[in-house]
């Protein structure tokens, strides 16, 4: 049986008996406040969904501990990326909290202060994100009973303006950089594959006689370990065609840097794995700059390719398969603007419709509408 007791300091003290029988209690400021505990003590027990009060007194950052030990299906460089979100957002403002003390306002006001300091919305959206990830995992071990972040109220993330080259753009940077990459920036640029995918792509992953090649590896770099593995998504190992022009690039990149069926086709200068960030400074930024592109990041050959494939006439199908997508919506959500629009078309269709004379003459509608008249009357008689 529950009970409220008052006690001599003016506060009210809720007790109660858990599923095993032992009894708890706790204090409250307020006899209704403590009334809404036993009400609430009492449903979660009934439902089968009670959670010992002591389990929320572990504390935020011994929890995060625990449940990054459990974490298994993140790449190397997610759980990187991770971690510092963890200790730059999360730690600091929760740490020393224990779960059970972290409630929704708590964390609206974090979202809010987070975004107050001046922090991109997408930096303040995967914080709470993962702040998210971490206490649900902790209603899943039984330490609180809900998730303080549900319902929290997260940033609009305002989608910036793609960046696309024209043939001509694409083909002077070609140019301009080291011609170690000239077949990288083609191969980006009209094939759409991630920057570690061509930094993981191996020789006998390519068929220049049937022009494709097949997307199996990436390659990234994590605290200075250079990771390979298979793509993030299953859609991602994939087959993408090629066009002559990137064909003939590969082609002369082989003959000039030869090398064995499992080795790199794009190695650093002194022929091992190519470091990214060390790639950008010696050779993609210089070339860049060269060409007059700047500002230009590696990934904007992705966005480039696609932008030519929907230039082609290629189906949002294709497009999400060539370019390793799980879902056309993906596709249509980030490039819908540059797909052909139908306005013309379906106007000229409108308008041939209203030019097209009537089938029947309009005596002969009338009279369709006076039979149909009589035949109702007739019928509520």
């Amino acid at each position: 049986m529950s009970s409220i007791s008052k006690q001599a300091n003016g506060r009210y003290r809720a007790r109660y008996r858990d599923p095993q029988g032992r009894t708890r209690s706790k204090s409250f400021e307020l006899k209704a406040d403590a009334e809404r505990f036993l009400t609430g003590i009492d449903h979660r027990k009934l439902a089968g969904g009670y959670v010992d009060p002591a389990h929320g007194r572990t504390r935020f950052r011994d929890w995060v501990e625990r449940w990054r030990a459990g974490v298994v299906d993140l790449r190397p460089s997610t759980l990187a990326r991770d971690d510092g979100y963890v200790d730059r957002y999360l730690i600091p403002e929760f740490g020393a909290l224990r779960i059970g003390d972290i409630d929704h306002a708590r964390v609206q006001a974090w979202i809010a202060a987070l975004t107050a300091r001046g922090l991109a919305p997408a930096t303040v959206v995967k914080a709470g994100q993962i702040m998210s990830k971490i206490m649900s995992t902790a209603v899943a071990a039984g330490l609180i009973t809900s998730s303080p972040c549900a319902s929290v109220r997260l940033p609009r993330i305002e989608r910036l303006e793609m960046r696309f080259l024209e043939p001509a753009e694409i083909a002077s940077l070609s140019e301009t950089i080291d011609r170690r990459y000239r077949a990288l920036v083609l191969l980006g640029a009209y094939g759409g594959l991630r920057i570690g995918e061509m930094m993981g792509l191996r020789c006998h992953r390519l068929d220049l006689l049937r022009r494709r090649v097949d997307i199996a590896e990436t390659c990234v770099e994590v605290s200075g370990i250079l990771h390979f593995g298979p793509p993030k998504t299953r859609a991602g190992r994939r087959t993408v065609p090629l066009p002559q022009v990137v064909v003939s690039a590969l082609d002369e990149h082989l003959r000039a840097y030869p090398t064995g069926p499992d080795d790199l086709v794009f190695r650093a200068p002194e022929a091992g794995p190519v470091r990214l960030a060390s790639w950008r400074r010696r050779f993609w930024a210089p070339g860049v700059r060269e060409a007059g592109l700047e500002p230009l990041r590696p990934h904007d050959l992705r966005h480039t390719a696609v932008a030519l494939w929907i230039a082609a006439g290629a189906s949002p199908k294709e497009i999400a398969t060539r370019a390793g997508h799980t879902s056309v919506v993906t596709v249509l959500d980030r490039y819908g603007h540059l797909l052909p629009g139908s306005e013309e078309r379906v106007n000229d269709a409108l308008d041939a419709m209203a030019a097209t004379p009537p089938r029947a003459p309009m005596a002969h509608i009338g009279r369709l509408r006076h039979e149909t008249a009589s035949a109702s009357r007739a019928n509520t008689r």
